[in-house]
């Protein structure tokens, strides 16, 4: 049997491994890593059973299992199949070329837009103003956008702590910001449903989380009641953010 394994199954062998490997990246960026797991757990399964073991029972309702399957992870996992489609539409759009590009040319990759946003939220901080600003990132938030008011608005800080002001008919809402552009305000965003949220954490931070679990975008989080800044980005919370960390990471995405 072994006389048989020649150099087109070693290439076989890789190329499975590699697209394992890509798989499980996409599924990690996509925030369905769980599914993956899942689904490699069963085929493993599935392989002892019906070809190590051949037992043929136990085999034949494995073979049952998996011909049904691929209705039942949609069915199940819809939302998490949804978000790893939506990582694989939007990989062209993050092209390691382009990154090259912003590392050789640091000074074009600064954005002078950034500060203005970290002031706003050191400000609203200060002033213990709630706040919720999404930073549109490859997919698009063009159904989110149609929910609030459209701006297309120059980046200001006094702009933004005008609109989160108490008072303001849109404070209620989320902030969408892309390409260097507030495109809109008041804007309604889905909730997150995770059980595992702090229960200090209120309605816009499930928000930010529900946002970002759903999409690629940041969101970022101004607490109302304890002035904190949060960060959420694939389907994860980073909360006390300080203002150096914010501009850290706003420099990386712009």
């Amino acid at each position: 049997m072994f006389l048989d394994f020649g150099i087109k199954d070693i290439i076989d062998i890789l190329c499975v491994a590699y697209l394992l490997y890509f798989v499980y990246r996409l599924m990690k960026d996509s925030g369905s890593l769980n599914v993956f797991y899942g689904i490699l757990i069963f085929i493993l399964i599935w392989v002892a059973v019906s070809q190590v073991f051949e037992m043929r029972l136990l085999g034949s309702i494995f073979d049952k299992l998996v011909s049904v399957g691929v209705l039942a992870l949609i069915i199940l996992f819809q939302e998490d199949i949804r978000r790893f489609f939506l990582t694989i539409g939007t990989q062209r759009k993050m092209s390691i070329w382009s990154r090259l590009l912003n590392r050789k040319n640091p000074q074009q990759a600064e954005n002078p837009d950034v500060m203005k946003i970290v002031w706003a939220c050191e400000q609203m901080s200060k002033g213990k103003v709630g706040a919720l600003i999404i930073i549109e990132r490859s997919m698009s938030l063009s159904d989110i956008i149609k929910s609030g008011e459209r701006l297309d608005a120059n980046i200001n800080t006094q702009l933004i702590l005008n609109l989160f002001f108490k008072n303001s008919p849109l404070h209620d809402g989320a902030m969408v910001i892309s390409h260097d552009k507030i495109i809109a305000a008041g804007c309604i965003l889905p909730v997150s449903h995770n059980m595992n949220i702090p229960k200090e954490l209120g309605l816009r931070h499930r928000a930010a989380l529900g946002i970002t679990q759903q999409s690629d975008a940041l969101a970022i989080v101004v607490s109302e009641e304890t002035g904190s800044i949060s960060l959420a980005r694939k389907g994860e919370f980073q909360l006390r953010v300080s203002t150096e960390e914010l501009e850290s990471v706003l420099s990386d995405l712009s």
